[in-house]
């Protein structure tokens, strides 16, 4: 018997929707669902696309800032040193 669309609420997290993603995906291809539960279940897939791209989002900012706070110290330390010393006049 076909599995019905799960429900239109937000999911746990962001796999749990990849998790119901899929699902609907394998019942889609096999074919499984009535014509109006297909429709149901590409909405509902639609939903799950947005929110996994929202948290994409947000995680792909917190790694920029993340990545911006780590780059800090090594260009005030590189400026704090001075650079390499400078060889060429010691002779």
């Amino acid at each position: 018997m076909p599995k019905k669309p799960t429900s239109t609420s937000q999911p746990e997290s962001f796999e749990a929707a990849m998790s119901e993603l899929a699902d609907l995906v394998s019942q889609m291809e096999a074919g499984e669902l009535p014509l109006e539960a297909s429709v149901t279940a590409y909405k509902r897939g639609s939903e799950l696309i947005k929110y996994c791209a929202g948290q994409l989002d947000k995680v792909e900012s917190q790694v920029k800032i993340l990545e911006a706070d780590m780059l800090k110290p090594f260009s005030a330390d590189s400026s704090r040193d001075g650079g390499a010393p400078d060889t060429e006049g010691d002779a």
